[in-house]
């Protein structure tokens, strides 16, 4: 009976003993941090041309998905992982949202890099045990990428090298129209 209530004894104390996990406090301080940290965007926004600037301020989505993408300048990486399904969905919004005047090949083939990119961002800040370091990185890509979208909106409407050369053609026809007239002006004066 003795050896009963020793090892009774025994079995309570080490019940009794808090469980002991590894010391994770350091990795959840330096998760914190990592997720704390401004996003670092360097690549410059690019503008939208005068020509594609009409046709996006008439596109709701577009506006939408650039007011996404500029907040992103000023936002944590928890702050992408909080927002990263809103993203998700404004991008996807907006590759199916495509006005037939802004609609080409290339267009669409950036709006689909956007959309992957923003897919992959709420996939990234759902997981169980998100990484901070794929959210920040994902993020610098979606921007990245929305303005290789624009730089492609505006080479819809640049003009082809016949059609530049055709407009220099004609610049310099009237300039030589204006020289001859003035020069005939001038001789008209001379005669007077």
């Amino acid at each position: 009976m003795n050896k009963f209530f020793y090892l009774l004894f025994i079995l309570t104390i080490f019940s009794c003993k808090p469980d002991q996990e590894p010391d994770n406090s350091t990795e959840n301080v330096e998760d914190t941090e990592a997720f704390q940290e401004k996003l670092k965007i360097e690549d410059p926004n690019y503008a939208l041309e005068a020509e594609a600037k009409k046709y996006a301020l008439n596109w709701v989505e577009f506006i939408t998905a650039q007011n996404e993408v500029n907040k992103l300048e000023e936002s944590s990486v928890n702050d992408v992982k909080n927002n990263a399904g809103t993203i998700a969905q404004i991008m996807e919004t907006l590759k199916n949202s495509v006005p037939d005047s802004l609609k080409s090949v290339a267009v669409e083939a950036r709006l689909n890099v956007v959309n992957t990119k923003a897919q992959l961002l709420k996939q990234y800040a759902g997981r169980q045990d998100p990484n901070a370091r794929d959210i920040a990185q994902t993020s610098q890509e979606l921007h990245l990428e929305f303005n290789n979208l624009k730089l492609q909106m505006n080479e819809i409407f640049l003009k082809t090298l016949e059609e530049f050369e055709k407009e220099l053609d004609d610049f310099e026809e009237m300039e030589r129209q204006m020289d001859s007239l003035s020069t005939s002006e001038n001789e008209e004066k001379d005669v007077s």
